[in-house]
């Protein structure tokens, strides 16, 4: 999966079997997604399912006063749009691009079509296995997200995000605002510009005018909150096929 330009470096995509990947691979649109894309908003049906493979999507919510917070993030391990197959039709949330890049989109009904093919054999890989399997993972992050919002530190929160945020990443370097991240953590910005003055000055990370580069990973998950690894160790667990 070295070409980044290719449906493959989505690695639900890259997990489907031959026959399957080469039905549903004519028909995937490729996009290139700006900081800000709204993807879906509340109550909105969506008419796309969206595989990304560079890109970084946020779901939000937005209370009425004007706060806001991110219930989950969807990278290239996964796919915007799964309430599809729950047939619920549009969700509360809002889906908002927060890292630009490329990502391929699926007609509604060719992604339910596909869906609703059940493997010939019982240990045969299908869209179907993925998807129930990728809905899992994702309930497990907006679960734990829940649980880090009430109980841990802005700082450990701040490393949490930063490690997600990499992980779905070619590079260290992300190119965001701090008051971006405050809005995605719930936080005033000011709690942001502490925690990045801390791990700055511990030589965690390096920021400069809306970069932020993580010099030394290993640092950060120390200081992060045990939500990072929860996460992480069920979506591997969950899509093993697929890493």
């Amino acid at each position: 999966m070295n070409n980044l330009n290719t449906p493959r470096q989505n690695y639900l995509l890259n997990a489907l079997p031959t026959n399957i990947y080469e039905r549903i691979s004519p028909h995937l649109e490729r996009l290139s997604l700006l900081n800000g894309k709204i993807l879906y908003e509340p109550g909105e049906e969506l008419p796309y399912a969206y595989f990304p493979t560079t890109c970084i999507v946020s779901k939000f919510i937005y209370t009425q006063d004007g706060g806001s917070t991110e219930i989950a993030s969807v990278g290239n391990e996964g796919v915007v749009g799964i309430f599809l197959i729950m047939g619920g039709k549009s969700m509360p949330n809002w889906a908002v691009v927060r890292s630009q890049g490329c990502a391929y989109r699926l007609r509604k009904h060719i992604f339910l079509q596909e869906f609703e093919h059940l493997p010939e054999r019982p240990n045969d890989e299908s869209l179907h296995h993925l998807m129930l399997r990728y809905s899992q993972a994702l309930i497990t992050q907006v679960a734990q997200t829940a649980v880090c919002n009430r109980f841990h530190s802005i700082d450990q929160r701040f490393c949490r995000w930063l490690l997600t945020t990499i992980d779905r990443q070619v590079s260290d370097e992300l190119i965001i605002t701090q008051e971006l991240i405050a809005n995605m953590l719930g936080v005033r910005r000011e709690g942001i510009t502490e925690a990045t003055q801390k791990l700055q000055l511990e030589g965690l990370i390096e920021h400069h005018r809306g970069h932020i580069t993580v010099l030394d990973r290993a640092g950060v998950e120390d200081r992060a909150c045990e939500c990072y690894q929860v996460v992480k160790v069920e979506t591997d667990r969950l899509l093993h096929c697929v890493h």
